[in-house]
C-alpha cells in the first residue's frame, strides 16, 4: 500500500512538471510555483546589500586622482559613487551615494533628469552656489541643497579651492521603475527660468538652523537627538528621499530597531560603530556608510566626553506612501 501511494504521488508530480512545461510554451506560470518565493518570505524581506563603510581619507585620495584624469567636471562627472558590496549596483537598493568634488573656477554643466538629488556640503564657500530652475542656492559647510526631479541644475565653484559634497540620487528606483529621462543643457549655465518649472517651497536648508533645532530636540533611545527635514508644507525633502540630522550624546548607543526602509548617513562629526546583527562597522568624521533595509542594527558613540553628528538620508516616503514602511523598535 505505501509503495502504491508512493508511486501515485510520484506520477502526479511527473504529470505536474509536465503541465509546468505546456504551461511556459503558451506563457502561463501556475500559482503554485510561487509557494516556496512565499515562504521565504515568512517573517519579511532579506535585507538587500550589505551594511558598508566608505572611509573619507580613501575617498579623498581617489578624489585627488580623478583631479588628475579627469581635467575637467563637464556635467558633473568627477563624482565618485559608493558601491554596496552586496548589490550589482547602488549604495542601497534604492539610492546611490557618492561625493563629487568641484575645483576652483570650474562649472558643472547645466541639465536635469528624472532622478531626484540632493548635495549635502562637506567643504563649501559663499562663492559656491548651485542653480535650481534659475534660483541661485549657496553651498556652505554642511548646509543641503536639493535638486528634484526634472529641475534644471548647474554648479559654481567662484572660489579659490576645491569643494566637496555628498550627493544622493534614487537612481536605482528610478531605473527598477524604468523612468529614466535627461537632457542636457545647450550652455554651461541656464540661459533664463524655464517658464514651466515647479516652484519649489524650500532647496537650501542652512546647517546652523539644523544646529539650532537639534539643540532643542529631546533624546530619544532609538534616535538620540533628531532633526527632521521637511519642505515648507510639512511634508518629506523630496516625494522619494527623507533626510534627517542625529546627535548621539557622549557615550550613547542607541537601542535596536529595523526598518524596511534603507538608509545612508554621513558623520559630520564623531567615531563610532554601526552594529548590524552582532558585527560592527566602524566609522569617524567625513565617513559614509550605509544601512541595508530591515536588518537590525544600532548607533554606538565610542566617545564619553564629546557628542556625534551625522547626516543620514532615507528611502521611506516612498514605502510610506505605499503603505510599506514598518519601523520595528525594541
Amino acid at each position: 500500500m505505501h509503495a502504491d501511494s508512493k508511486a501515485v504521488g510520484d506520477m502526479a508530480l511527473s504529470n505536474l512538471a509536465m503541465f509546468d512545461d505546456r504551461l511556459a510554451q503558451v506563457r502561463l506560470r501556475g500559482q503554485w510555483k510561487s509557494e516556496e518565493f512565499l515562504s521565504h518570505a515568512i517573517g519579511g524581506p532579506k535585507p538587500a546589500g550589505l551594511p558598508a563603510v566608505w572611509q573619507w581619507s580613501l575617498v579623498c585620495e581617489m578624489l585627488e586622482e580623478a583631479g588628475r584624469v579627469i581635467p575637467e567636471s563637464l556635467q558633473a562627472r568627477r563624482s565618485l559613487i559608493f558601491q554596496n558590496p552586496g548589490l550589482s549596483r547602488g549604495t542601497t537598493h534604492t539610492m546611490n551615494a557618492g561625493i563629487q568634488m568641484i575645483m576652483p573656477g570650474e562649472v558643472a554643466w547645466a541639465h536635469r533628469h528624472s532622478i531626484a538629488a540632493l548635495r549635502f556640503i562637506i567643504e563649501g564657500d559663499p562663492s559656491l552656489h548651485t542653480n535650481v530652475d534659475g534660483e541661485t542656492c549657496i553651498m556652505e559647510k554642511y548646509d543641503l541643497v536639493l535638486t528634484p526631479n526634472w529641475a534644471w541644475h548647474d554648479h559654481h565653484n567662484l572660489s579659490s579651492k576645491p569643494t566637496f559634497w555628498l550627493d544622493v540620487l534614487d537612481v536605482p528606483l528610478v531605473l527598477g521603475l524604468n523612468q529614466v529621462f535627461y537632457q542636457p543643457g545647450d550652455a554651461e549655465t541656464q540661459r533664463q527660468r524655464d517658464q514651466n518649472a515647479a516652484v519649489y517651497s524650500q532647496l537650501r536648508y542652512p546647517w546652523k538652523d539644523v544646529l539650532a533645532a537639534l539643540s532643542l530636540a529631546a533624546i530619544d533611545p532609538h534616535d538620540g537627538a533628531q532633526f527632521l527635514y521637511k519642505n515648507q508644507e510639512g511634508g518629506s525633502t523630496l516625494p522619494t528621499l527623507q533626510c534627517m540630522a542625529q546627535l548621539l550624546p557622549a557615550g550613547f548607543t542607541t537601542r535596536t530597531r529595523r526598518r524596511t526602509s534603507s538608509a545612508i548617513y554621513f558623520v559630520v562629526k564623531g567615531s563610532g560603530a554601526l552594529q548590524v546583527e552582532g558585527t560592527r562597522y566602524e566609522w569617524g568624521p567625513n565617513d559614509t556608510f550605509a544601512v541595508p533595509n530591515w536588518s537590525e542594527h544600532r548607533l554606538i558613540n565610542h566617545s564619553q566626553e564629546d557628542e556625534a553628528l551625522m547626516f543620514s538620508v532615507h528611502d521611506m516616503p516612498v514605502l510610506s506612501a505605499l503603505g510599506l514602511f514598518r519601523d520595528q523598535r525594541k
